[in-house]
């Protein structure tokens, strides 16, 4: 079953969603060549405490850090440790907090001082990709058409969109049904009602849309080694509309 919220819950939801997009924002402030990406599992901690939240991430089947970073060829659930940001590279950080028994799933992708043109290109494509699908958000429309408008805009552009990873539904726990893949057939699937909350989340290659799991069991790669970026925002269905929770303030 797909849990509908209440309205006190979506107010809960609304809190929750504007201190995940702060903590965001404050951390892509910080991000320069030369860090590590613990600095920035650091700095989420830090920020986590300052709000009221705990991240969500920590702990979660055994992940190990407070927040994923994904620099350049990982797709996504980078583990954060020595590793240093170097001049060009894109990174997307993704946090997810709980505060006051809700919680608020964002992501963003981070350009490191000067990057090439390509992956400049590539990081708009995936930002541009996600509201595309946020955009299709219809009271009594279908989550097949989230994916469908994704595909419209990513694949003509000759990138590719990732399969095996979706977005979910979110509330009292950070992954709650239903999925949202970022592939689909426009008026299939589950159909879109008030009260629900999940995210869109799409991950774009710049080449092939296949991806490896690293030996650590979290990591995900490209498979030909080519640059993903991937933007994330929590969405609230209404009686009056889609909410976007994650915003930048």
């Amino acid at each position: 079953m797909v849990e509908l919220l209440s309205s006190r819950d979506m107010e809960r939801m609304r809190r929750v969603g504007s201190a995940a997009s702060s903590i965001l924002q404050q951390i892509g402030e910080g991000i320069e060549p030369g860090m590590r990406t613990r600095d920035i599992d650091e700095a989420t901690q830090a920020l986590c405490r300052r709000n009221g939240a705990r991240s969500s991430q920590f702990g979660y089947e055994g992940f190990p850090g407070r927040v994923c970073v994904s620099r350049n060829h990982v797709v996504c659930h980078g583990i954060p440790g020595e590793e240093r940001l170097e001049q060009g590279d894109i990174v997307n950080v993704d946090v997810t907090i709980e505060l006051d028994g809700f919680h608020g799933d964002t992501s963003r992708t981070f350009l490191v001082g000067d990057v090439k043109p390509e992956a400049r290109r590539l990081v708009e494509a995936a930002e541009a990709s996600m509201y595309a699908g946020i955009e299709a958000v219809r009271l009594g429309g279908r989550v097949g058409d989230i994916g469908a408008a994704i595909l419209a805009y990513a694949e003509p552009r000759g990138y590719s969109v990732v399969r095996e990873y979706c977005g979910h539904g979110i509330g009292r726990r950070m992954h709650m049904k239903p999925q949202i893949p970022h592939y689909g057939v426009a008026g299939r699937g589950f159909r879109i009602r008030p009260g629900m909350a999940f995210t869109v989340e799409p991950m774009i290659n710049a080449g092939g849309a296949e991806t490896s799991l690293r030996a650590d069991g979290w990591t995900v790669v490209t498979r030909d080694g080519a640059l993903s970026a991937q933007f994330e925002h929590t969405i609230l269905v209404t009686e009056e509309g889609v909410e976007v929770l994650t915003a930048m303030p």
